[in-house]
């Protein structure tokens, strides 16, 4: 069985700008990972990742019956704005199973003292395929970091490509 990864986005931008060399380098190492947005979004940036679409509609309406993915990573706006994005999350923390990762800053104290910063060091191949993902959404001139930063919910990764931030 293979690791899945299920990243929660408002926008195929949002997840490429603020996860998109993490999800082509989780790719790369085997896992399947799934981006849920808009059904009305064009996916050929997320497509370059390497990752799969879904409707973030139709996956929230039966969230509970989809099989539980060994991470979940979600935008901070979303898990502030959407009462079923915030119920899956605290839900996954209060499991333990599942690891929760979030971009952006909640402003939500349900998390206060459930989740550290963390950052993924993006290979080479991540900075360039996230260039052109990028490009394809329509951030041609936006720089690619050599690191992503995010908020995590569990203690310890199930993959080492997340490090604490210093």
């Amino acid at each position: 069985m293979r690791y899945r990864l299920d990243v929660v986005a408002p926008t195929v931008l949002d997840a490429v700008r603020f996860a998109g060399g993490w999800v082509y380098d989780r790719v790369m190492a085997g896992w399947d990972v799934t981006v849920l947005v808009g059904s009305d979004e064009d996916v050929r940036p997320l497509e370059i990742l390497g990752a799969d679409t879904l409707d973030l509609e139709q996956v929230l309406a039966s969230w509970e019956q989809r099989p539980h993915p060994q991470t979940v990573a979600v935008a901070a706006d979303l898990f502030d704005l959407d009462d079923r994005v915030r119920r899956g999350v605290l839900g996954a923390l209060e499991q333990g199973a599942t690891e929760v990762t979030l971009w952006g800053t909640p402003r939500s104290s349900d998390l206060d003292s459930s989740v550290d910063s963390v950052e993924h060091r993006l290979s080479a191949a991540a900075r360039a395929f996230k260039a052109q993902a990028l490009a394809a959404a329509g951030a041609v001139t936006e720089p690619v970091g050599a690191t992503e930063t995010f908020c995590c919910g569990m203690s310890a990764s199930v993959a080492a490509d997340l490090v604490p931030a210093s």
